[in-house]
C-alpha cells in the first residue's frame, strides 16, 4: 500500500485548489500553478484537506507520485523552492547580463543561459547561483542543466556543484 499517497494534504487559507476535468490548478500568494493528473486516481477536497483515492490496487506508485505532485504545488505557490550551487576552480565565474546566467567555466568561450519563465536567478558572488521560483521541477531541472555545463570531477574538485553535494574525491597516478 502506498502510504505517501495516503496521507492527507493540508491547504492553507490563502490558497485556492481547482479541478477542471484531469487538471488541478493551484493558486496562492507567489502564484499559479497547473498540472494534468491521470484520470485513474480520484481526487477528493474537504474544506481545506485534500486527498487521492484510488480504485485499483495496480496504481500504488500513480498514486503516491499524484499525492507528492500536488503537495509540491502547494508547497512551491506558499514557500517557492530554491536551489544553490557553487563554482569551484581557478578562474570560474558567473554573472548576470538581463535575465541570462553567463558562466565561465574553462572553456575558450562563455557559455550564455536563458532562465525559464518563472524562475528567477541570483548570483550573490562570483561563484554562488542561487535559483529560485515556484515550481520544484522547473527549478530542479534549470539547476541541473547548469551543473551539467561542468559536472565536478573526482580528481581536483573542480565544476559546479550544488552547496550541500559530496563529491567523492579519487587518487591521481602517483597516489599510494
Amino acid at each position: 500500500m502506498s502510504r505517501i499517497g495516503l496521507k492527507t494534504i493540508e491547504v492553507p487559507a490563502d490558497v485556492t485548489v481547482t479541478k477542471n476535468g484531469n487538471e488541478i490548478t493551484v493558486k496562492g500568494p507567489k502564484g499559479e500553478l497547473t498540472r494534468e493528473f491521470s484520470p485513474k486516481i480520484k481526487f477528493v477536497q474537504e474544506g481545506n484537506v485534500a486527498r487521492f483515492e484510488r480504485e485499483s490496487e495496480n496504481d500504488k506508485a500513480l498514486h503516491g507520485t499524484m499525492r507528492a505532485n500536488l503537495n509540491n504545488m502547494v508547497e512551491g505557490v506558499v514557500n517557492g523552492f530554491e536551489k544553490k550551487l557553487q563554482l569551484i576552480g581557478v578562474g570560474y565565474r558567473a554573472q548576470l547580463k538581463g535575465s541570462q546566467l553567463e558562466l565561465n567555466v574553462g572553456y575558450s568561450h562563455p557559455v550564455l543561459m536563458d532562465a525559464p519563465e518563472g524562475i528567477k536567478i541570483e548570483v550573490p558572488s562570483n561563484t554562488e547561483i542561487t535559483i529560485s521560483g515556484i515550481s520544484k521541477q522547473v527549478v530542479g531541472q534549470f539547476a541541473a542543466e547548469i551543473r551539467d555545463v561542468r559536472p565536478p570531477e573526482p580528481y581536483k574538485g573542480k565544476g559546479i556543484r550544488y552547496v550541500d553535494e559530496y563529491v567523492r574525491r579519487k587518487e591521481g597516478k602517483t597516489g599510494k
